[in-house]
């Protein structure tokens, strides 16, 4: 489930995302009653199991059951704000009545990491990279965005779309200091790994100077 939203006096808008349907919006009715019998059943990050009623404008939850709670993902704030993020990604990329089945693995994924253990630094950044991979817009992290060329990878550059090499540096690529930008190459996208094996080495926190009028 990735939101709902109130709908009328009593009943909620359900948003999920189906790996087959792609991003379905559905209504639950009466759910908020205090005596609704689907409880605490439909909240985000849940993975659930659905029975809907096929309606003119919005199908009907009819019967409903947890599949996996991710309840270590909500007695944390780090990891709630992360799964905020993640979810928010996947309600803005995926489309209604289109099959989403890596979108959705990747999703499932990475809750399933963040549920299992405490939450690793790159493991959102890990997430948007192999997210844009799905949509076709990831940068290029192991060749040089300009020739091609898979060595002497120093740069970034947000025009080209990725790391450049000396000879493609543009106005406005980044040079990473004492450090080599192939190590950004294991932030490569992959979207049938879970995040959470996605590791980085030392380039992250060095400084990066402008190539601008030099």
């Amino acid at each position: 489930m990735l939101r709902s939203y109130p709908f009328g006096e009593a009943d909620r808008v359900v948003v999920l995302l189906s790996p087959n349907r792609g991003k379905l919006r559905t209504v639950a009715k009466g759910v908020r009653k205090t005596k609704s019998r689907f409880g605490g059943r439909l909240e985000p990050f849940t993975h659930v199991d659905l029975v809907l009623y096929s309606g003119r404008n919005l199908d009907t939850i009819t019967q409903v059951s947890i599949i996996e709670a991710f309840a270590n993902v909500r007695s944390d704030l780090d990891r709630v704000v992360a799964a905020g993020t993640m979810v928010e990604v996947a309600d803005l990329v995926a489309q209604e009545g289109e099959a989403t089945h890596r979108l959705f693995l990747l999703l499932h994924r990475g809750l399933r990491a963040l549920d299992a253990r405490n939450l690793h630094p790159d493991l959102v950044t890990s997430f948007l990279l192999k997210a844009a991979e799905i949509i076709g817009i990831a940068p290029a992290l192991e060749y040089c965005a300009g020739c091609g060329r898979d060595d002497d990878l120093r740069r970034f550059s947000f025009a080209a779309g990725g790391v450049v090499c000396e000879r493609c540096r543009s106005a406005g690529s980044e040079s990473c200091a004492g450090t080599d930008t192939r190590h950004a190459g294991r932030f490569a996208p992959d979207a049938r790994a879970p995040p959470a094996r996605v590791r980085v080495g030392p380039w992250r926190g060095s400084r990066c100077r402008s190539a601008r009028g030099r």
